[in-house]
């Protein structure tokens, strides 16, 4: 196969196990590039001491990664970058990619399988078909829609779960664990009741069952991983002396945090970094509310402002202070960690953002923001506003959300907007359309603002003062502005 012979070697010489005994225990759905540097990872470390937790993918919307990946035995570089160093290691854990869309049955088939005893998921907040406001599932969702129509030739990732599951109490089979390495609120908790709620409009009896035996414990995940490149590929080949058709890019930090609750046993992740806790809620929040936020803020206002990169845009010292001030004066009073540990954390998260090895796109980092915005900022602005406190910098990464979603950069070029809601959320700021009123029209959207935050005057206000700063200024002034007003 090309590629695996020149890799091979360099697995059996460095993986600490032999690859030949590793057997699947885990089928993982969305296997992009974050599992592959996250949870890959870790299962790669748990096979030196237990090959019987291999990973089977499946790519449920794309097959690039399966397509790439299958030439080379599935195997692929791992590349650590920071300031200083730079490190490679093959990655042996991931066994098989399905591509869903045409290898449904084999998938299928593969979860019902009693080897398996965990179904994980990476498959982005869209991809759990809820309103993200409420945490519901849609049932008018188009892949919902669907599988309601089509249960046992499913497509969305509740539809296959619940298939699964359907043959595995068939046949008699135990349940397999689900778990949600996505970035929502309570996300086991989440994921448990868009999968309950879809059993329930198929079978109300397989809905109570799943509510009885599968465990969905809750997680929070954190590695920064950057979309894979054709430089970065030229990087592998010329470092490593070997062709990887998909490599994956990361940083040194990785975190795991689950709650230790499973249907069918579970590997020792413990053993290699991972926190295994009763709740997990602390730690989700606060990863939430500082880093994704100050990512997303980060994001729109370094697009906006002309930046490519995330490490360019933290680099300026006016994006610098607004994410350092954001992360000190607004979020910290809605987590329940003591003081000094939440500096610590903002301070190791400046660091991170600053690596320029870590070649992070804003325009990545700003996809589905419709999606995202619920848990990452609007939940702070909901604490604040409650505190009767002020919010200007979480309100400005709303409000530039807003502008980059309109279409139109400060230069007038379109915005590539790749979000489920695009068609609703592109209102392109002219002399037809004011601040106000583009800031009116999206805060109607019930399914990211909810019936709370429309009608708060409060945070109105304040929006729509930021967007109209935005808008005449441009980001970098408004930014300025607002660090002297606060400073």
């Amino acid at each position: 196969m090309s590629g695996a012979p020149a890799l091979l070697p360099v697995l059996s010489a460095e993986s600490g196990y032999d690859r030949a005994r590793v057997t699947p225990g885990i089928v993982h759905l969305g296997i992009g590039a974050f599992c592959r540097a996250h949870i890959a990872f870790y299962v790669d470390e748990v096979l030196k001491v237990d090959p019987s937790w291999g990973i089977i993918g499946a790519s449920l919307r794309r097959s690039a990664t399966r397509d790439a990946l299958a030439a080379q035995d599935f195997l692929y570089t791992l590349v650590v970058r920071s300031a200083g160093a730079t490190e490679t290691r093959v990655i042996g854990s991931v066994l098989n990619i399905f591509d869903a869309a045409t290898q449904r049955d084999a998938l299928l088939a593969a979860m019902a399988d009693p080897q398996i005893r965990i179904v994980s998921l990476t498959i982005t907040e869209k991809g759990y078909c809820h309103d993200p406001a409420t945490g519901e599932l849609d049932p008018v969702h188009p892949d919902i829609a669907h599988d309601l129509t089509h249960p046992d030739a499913p497509t969305s990732a509740p539809g296959l779960i619940v298939c699964a599951l359907k043959r595995r109490f068939e046949a008699g089979v135990d349940p397999f664990t689900v778990l949600c390495c996505d970035n929502l609120p309570a996300n086991g908790e989440t994921t448990a009741r868009v999968v309950r709620q879809f059993a329930a409009l198929i079978d109300p009896m397989l809905s109570r069952r799943i509510a009885r035996e599968v465990a969905f414990p809750s997680t929070m995940v954190d590695r920064i991983v950057p979309a894979t490149t054709d430089e970065d590929r030229k990087f592998v080949f010329e470092t490593a002396g070997f062709l990887d058709a998909w490599p994956v890019m990361t940083e040194p930090f990785t975190q795991w945090v689950i709650e230790d609750r499973f249907s069918n046993g579970r590997p020792p992740f413990e053993r290699f970094g991972a926190q295994l806790v009763s709740d997990v809620r602390p730690f989700e929040t606060m990863k939430l509310r500082m880093l994704n936020g100050s990512h997303s803020i980060l994001a729109y206002l370094g697009y906006l402002a002309g930046y490519e990169f995330i490490s360019d845009a933290i680099a300026d010292p006016a994006l610098h202070a607004l994410i350092h001030d954001f992360m000190t004066h607004e979020v910290p009073s809605t987590l329940s960690q003591g003081r000094d540990e939440l500096a610590a954390y903002r301070d190791a998260l400046l660091a991170r953002f600053l690596n320029p090895a870590l070649r992070h796109r804003a325009w990545q980092i700003a996809m589905d923001g419709s999606q995202k915005l619920p848990q990452r900022l609007l939940g702070t602005i909901r604490h604040r506003l409650a505190e009767k406190a002020p919010f200007p910098r979480a309100a400005l990464g709303v409000a530039a959300w807003m502008r980059y979603v309109s279409g139109t950069d400060e230069q007038g070029r379109p915005i590539d907007v790749r979000d489920p809601m695009a068609d609703r959320l592109r209102f392109p700021v002219n002399s037809a359309i004011s601040p106000d009123q583009l800031a009116d029209r999206v805060l109607r959207i019930r399914d990211i603002f909810g019936d709370d935050l429309p009608r708060s005057e409060p945070f109105r206000a304040e929006v729509v003062s930021q967007l109209t700063s935005l808008v005449e200024r441009g980001a970098l002034e408004t930014v300025r502005r607002l660090n002297a007003q606060y400073s």
